[in-house]
């Protein structure tokens, strides 16, 4: 009993109860909410901000209270960039996505070096950043949209690719694979951890605090970027200020599956199941008539209430 009590408490296993009931609930609100097809869509959906929060929950997990602010930025900047250079062509593709993988490397490295050399808190750092992405989209668009994903990319994301999943589904389950096994198995991920739960130890035991945590920025940046161009093929186009949707879902997913604010616990499967869970509860709101500002509303009380509920520094895993 006491086994099965543990583990009903976890956040991964609440996460995908949840995940069960809000099922059920779009269901019986709206029949057919349920259905293979729709579930494919909501998961096409989660991978989106997966990826975003896959970056987001590297940064957390290092702890000094992490959270990167700028990757809706890095994500809108990479769809507009990726739009352009591809302009509906398959051959444009590897040059888009060089090119993206390379910008997002270089703002995430950026606010890495802020962070660390200028020791400016994430939260500024990264909030000073969105600003300067923001500036940057008015003057890459000049108010006037262009730039088309390639039909490559769009068949991507959208059809089926292999086994009857599409291939951003594919991609999802390889960033979670290489992540889990990251975390687990390698220097880098106990580095990671160490400076989460104690950056001071992790100094005096000759972690290279520094280095780390900025490659943790650069790391989100990449995601950042790489969901961008993934949005781009899902949308089919750009628009302005398209990935600030995921700013605070990226964090909300990161909280819910098991990391708290204050890093050095959790992981990234719990972030996956996170993700499904707020897709899933966002289709939900949308099939109740609610706007983007009620559910905006929704985000915030979602992200204030599991603050209370887990506690900023509670020890959890996912």
């Amino acid at each position: 009993m006491t086994t099965l009590a543990a583990l009903a408490t976890r956040p991964l296993v609440i996460a995908l109860a949840l995940i069960v009931l809000l099922l059920a609930l779009g269901q019986a609100l709206s029949p057919g909410f349920a259905s293979a097809q729709q579930i494919l869509r909501l998961l096409i959906v989660a991978a989106l901000l997966g990826i975003v929060a896959a970056g987001q929950n590297l940064v957390i997990l290092g702890g000094r209270e992490g959270i990167d602010l700028s990757v809706g930025g890095v994500v809108s900047l990479s769809a507009i960039i990726a739009g352009n250079l591809m302009n509906g062509a398959d051959a444009g593709i590897p040059l888009a996505v060089l090119a993206c993988v390379l910008i997002g490397a270089l703002f995430g490295l950026l606010n890495g070096l802020g962070v660390t050399l200028l020791r400016i808190p994430p939260l500024v750092m990264t909030l000073g950043m969105l600003g300067v992405l923001q500036g940057l989209l008015v003057v890459v668009r000049q108010g006037i949209p262009s730039g088309r994903a390639a039909p490559g990319l769009s068949s991507f994301v959208s059809q089926p690719f292999l086994l009857g999943l599409p291939g951003i589904l594919w991609l999802w389950i390889a960033v979670g694979i290489v992540l889990a096994l990251l975390l687990s198995r390698t220097v880098f991920g106990h580095r990671i951890y160490a400076i989460g739960a104690n950056e001071h130890a992790a100094t005096m035991a000759g972690v290279p605090v520094k280095a780390v945590r900025i490659a943790l920025f650069t790391l989100s940046g990449i995601f950042a970027a790489i969901a961008g161009i993934c949005l781009l093929g899902y949308s089919g186009s750009s628009f302005a200020n398209v990935g600030e949707q995921y700013m605070l879902p990226s964090i909300i997913a990161v909280v819910f599956g098991g990391t708290p604010l204050s890093g050095g616990k959790g992981g990234y499967t719990g972030t996956m199941a996170g993700a499904v869970l707020l897709v899933i509860l966002q289709s939900i709101l949308t099939t109740l008539n609610i706007d983007e500002s009620g559910r905006q509303m929704v985000f915030g009380a979602t992200l204030l209430v599991l603050m209370l509920f887990y506690g900023r520094g509670r020890a959890m895993r996912a």
